[in-house]
């Protein structure tokens, strides 16, 4: 899907910590993050995806990865988490 977004957010498999984000390209991105290219999630590797969702302009991504930082949508994260197998 080129020049679509990826809004996602990743959980910590050892740790308790979600990280959110977006990308044009998922798959990279979360192989960065499990291999420790990024110097905020590198401490609380491995990671499995929790939420993701495309959207097709940069401003839509950017503003659901904000909705999800905030105290709402860290819940809505937290919900997810018994879901998941």
């Amino acid at each position: 899907m080129e020049n679509m977004f990826h809004v996602y957010a990743i959980m910590s498999l050892n740790r308790n910590y979600i990280y959110v984000g977006f990308t044009n390209n998922l798959e990279r991105r979360l192989l960065e993050h499990n291999n420790g290219y990024n110097k905020t999630t590198k401490p609380y590797r491995p990671f499995k995806l929790l939420f993701s969702e495309i959207h097709p302009t940069r401003i839509g991504a950017k503003k659901i990865e904000k909705y999800l930082k905030s105290g709402i949508g860290k819940e809505f994260l937290k919900s997810l988490i018994n879901t998941i197998d």
